[in-house]
């Protein structure tokens, strides 16, 4: 499919983004619910190839490509290995899949009630490689704890500063200020947030989109200004935390917003089952999600 089949896809929003990004520190926590304990792998190097394999038979279990999946975001590591026999991307590509790279280097301390990403020292060589790999998109995150103005006009800035470059390099961009669903003071924090990254989607230029990754907003339907305007291609929700069922519920009262979740799309996946029951499980999943995203 052509960068151009792929954005109509998110623009119509039929569909939704599998975040199979889990990097080294969430990595161990992933396997572990998978049904692979630590002392099953020894060292950095084996750990990802434990969960490479888990990824690779998410993207060739058939219903992964029942068009309803229509993106997914993938680490470094597994945007290198090979799926199927083929390149990742190109594997992901022949599912009608948009594949996506996760960008960012972590999280800073926390300051002002957020934690910035860290400097992004390593950004130019990996879209660099990325395009050349035929990505068609990153994905960069943030996470903001408290209402703090300072700390989410920051969070913002440093997210569409980055974005600027990225899409100069011919990628799409997914911003990922995520905002913590435990925080007290979320739904105060929700409207700060959106009216800051409406300050920079109003300034960007005509010929520029960005998609947008957020945590579902405490009053339903808040992010309706985003959906709707011409700077952005899509908004994704991503799960937060929440169950698989929660995440479904909140996601499907607002109208325009598709899922881009992790553990909520996987949390019923073990290594044990066979491949029917891999698929069955993954395939309810997707079901499910794709509902609330369509909704």
């Amino acid at each position: 499919m052509t960068t151009q089949d792929f954005a109509a896809k998110f623009a119509a929003g039929k569909g939704f983004i599998a975040a199979l990004d889990q990097s080294g520190g969430s990595t161990p926590k992933a396997l572990r619910g998978y049904g692979v304990s630590d002392d099953e792998w020894s060292g950095e190097d084996e750990m990802f190839e434990q969960i490479h394999k888990m990824r690779s038979r998410v993207i060739c279990a058939p219903s992964f490509a029942s068009g309803k999946v229509i993106g997914a975001i993938l680490f470094e590591k597994t945007m290198d290995g090979d799926v199927d026999g083929k390149p990742a991307p190109d594997a992901l590509k022949e599912r009608g899949v948009a594949p996506f790279i996760k960008v960012d280097q972590g999280l800073a301390d926390e300051a002002d009630g957020v934690q910035l990403m860290k400097p992004l020292d390593k950004l130019d060589a990996l879209l660099e490689k990325s395009v050349a790999k035929g990505m068609y998109g990153t994905k960069m995150r943030s996470v903001i704890k408290s209402a703090n103005p300072a700390g989410i006009a920051a969070v913002v800035a440093q997210q569409f500063e980055v974005a600027q470059k990225i899409i100069d390099a011919g990628l799409m961009p997914i911003l990922e200020p995520e905002y913590d669903i435990t925080a007290a003071d979320r739904a105060e924090g929700e409207e700060i947030l959106k009216a800051e990254i409406l300050k920079h989607l109003d300034a960007m230029p005509e010929d520029r989109q960005v998609m947008l990754k957020l945590s579902i907003p405490v009053k339903a339907g808040l992010y309706q200004e985003l959906v709707d305007h011409p700077r952005v291609l899509s908004v994704v929700a991503l799960s937060g935390g929440y169950t698989t069922d929660e995440a479904c519920a909140e996601l499907a009262k607002n109208k325009g917003m598709i899922a881009s979740f992790s553990r909520a799309t996987l949390q019923d996946l073990r290594v044990s089952q066979s491949d029917e029951e891999f698929d069955a499980a993954l395939g309810k999943s997707i079901d499910k999600i794709y509902a609330a995203s369509v909704a």
